[in-house]
């Protein structure tokens, strides 16, 4: 199979004077000016000493001098770490740190927040301030050197990408992504979903996160075709993008899909000339299943994928596409349901844990060789925590998630790490977070407080002390106030009892 990096570099070999990427209103970059930026953005890494191996952190708006180091770093060997503009100092420094990384490339705006956490890190070797990018990023590096080409990285077990993730009782870890990884997730895709050169992809999810990033990114590079980037999601401006009939394939989570259909405001628009248009990250509500196919004449196509595998399933792009189903295995891909007890495979229609193997499931948690093998069972299935089942004909549903990780707008909360913030107030006693349904974002993340004896809280201002230390989508939207909370035998809290209590 060849390599993901080597099939970009065959298309900018040959094709290029074709689109590769275009800002909305901004310049145009060919494959063959994709090409040379890269180049020259390796060359920058290389001149500070970067070596294959090592950790090239980048915390940038969506740009694209991320998308150029990005590709640049994977190139010499080096391993990507993108990390969302939203993280403030307290998230980034345990990042960086935890990772060794030895770069971080930054917004300049930010330099103050930065310099005192990269400072004081042992591994960290330079930070690269870069102003504001506009679209006119074509020119990123234009004189930093000759134009040069590299080995592109052979060993397929080789690590390409880190992307943080967590458990509900840890940190987050740090998933190592090698390059085979993304080279078989991205060529399953490419045949499961049918993509062709003559694709233009209206990209307006996140890049820092594997939905924006791989899955949609990589898949329209993989295909030599076209993406157009937003900077942001606005609801009006794609939706009026995406009737115009310049693009086939649109990828975004329930809360973006959820936000289209309210623009629409009642009316029939026909988007029935688009290609492929997916929902994932999170489930689908089902009356914005049928919403879409009654406004938009279209049927949205759900699938699910993770951090540390990237796709997994998917409904079938042609073929039925299944109300509240998750669809299939892709393409070289095994799922099972299993007791989550025994492990033991468990037959059609009985619920028990999702498990995932091939040869697109990741390498393991940097630094954390037991939760590494913690993550897969005896026999090298990958435990996933989800709670689903198998239908006879082969479709997936998911029930729900064995931990209680919360997805709001399409990114991950896991409780224990706003709970840690929680409990650094003064009038917080105890605290549980929760996620509760929501219209617009799927959850709410909402946080339960038992109150120190004698305090005076204020429900805003404890949500304003999280966000002093957590990224907006993480801290509570909610506060709620208790005087005890359900509990086992064992003292432990009993979230199910708590989201029966006050989700309604």
């Amino acid at each position: 199979m060849t390599m993901f990096l080597n099939t970009i570099a065959d298309h900018c070999r040959n094709q290029p004077d074709k689109l590769a990427l275009q800002f909305i209103d901004g310049a145009p970059i060919t494959y063959g000016e994709l090409a040379k930026a890269v180049n020259r953005s390796a060359d920058y890494l290389l001149s500070l000493g970067i070596e294959p191996g090592d950790r090239v952190a980048v915390q940038l708006p969506k740009c694209l001098p991320f998308i150029y180091f990005h590709l640049a770093a994977m190139q010499i060997g080096a391993i990507f770490l993108p990390l969302n503009p939203a993280y403030p100092a307290a998230e980034l420094r345990y990042f960086l740190a935890d990772s060794g990384a030895r770069l971080l490339i930054a917004d300049a705006q930010d330099q103050a927040k930065l310099d005192p956490i990269t400072d004081a890190l042992p591994d960290h070797r330079k930070t690269t301030y870069l102003y504001k990018p506009g679209d006119s990023g074509a020119n990123w590096l234009l004189d930093y050197s000759p134009e040069r080409q590299y080995a592109l990285p052979s060993d397929p077990d080789q690590t390409a990408m880190m992307l943080y993730t967590s458990g509900t009782t840890s940190r987050p870890k740090g998933a190592q992504i090698s390059h085979g990884n993304l080279t078989a997730n991205i060529a399953a895709l490419h045949e499961a979903w049918g993509w062709r050169e003559d694709d233009a992809l209206l990209h307006a999810l996140p890049i820092f996160h594997v939905h924006g990033l791989v899955v949609a990114l990589h898949g329209a590079l993989h295909a030599g075709a076209t993406a157009v980037l937003c900077p942001a999601f606005v609801a009006e401006q794609a939706l009026e993008l995406l009737r115009s009939r310049r693009f086939t394939v649109f990828m975004g989570v329930p809360t973006m899909h959820r936000r289209l259909y309210q623009a629409a405001g009642g009316r029939r628009i026909d988007l029935s000339h688009m290609r492929l248009m997916t929902s994932g990250s999170d489930r689908l509500p089902d009356d914005l299943f049928f919403g879409y196919q009654e406004a938009f004449n279209i049927t949205l196509l759900e699938r699910y994928g993770m951090t540390e595998t990237g796709m997994n399933l998917s409904n079938p792009l042609r073929g039925e596409r299944r109300v509240g189903s998750v669809g299939m295995p892709l393409p070289g891909v095994s799922a099972r349901i299993v007791d989550p007890e025994t492990e033991a495979p468990l037959p059609a229609g009985e619920v028990g844990e999702v498990q995932i193997k091939g040869p697109h499931v990741f390498k393991g948690y940097w630094g954390q060789p037991e939760k590494t093998a913690a993550a897969f069972s005896a026999d090298g299935w990958l435990r996933t925590g989800d709670i689903g089942l198998r239908e006879a004909d082969g479709y997936f549903t998911l029930k729900g998630r064995a931990k209680d990780l919360i997805i709001t707008g399409g990114l991950n909360v896991y409780p224990p790490e706003v709970e840690l913030v929680l409990m650094e107030h003064p009038g917080v006693a105890a605290c549980a977070v929760i996620g509760c349904p929501d219209d617009e974002w799927g959850e709410q993340v909402v946080a339960v407080i038992i109150p120190r004896a004698g305090a005076t809280v204020d429900a805003e201002a404890i949500i304003a002390f999280c966000r002093q230390d957590l990224a907006a989508y993480k801290a509570p939207r909610r506060v709620l106030f208790a005087e005890e909370f359900p509990a086992n035998a064992l003292g432990k809290i009993q979230k199910a009892k708590l989201r029966e209590t006050c989700c309604g």
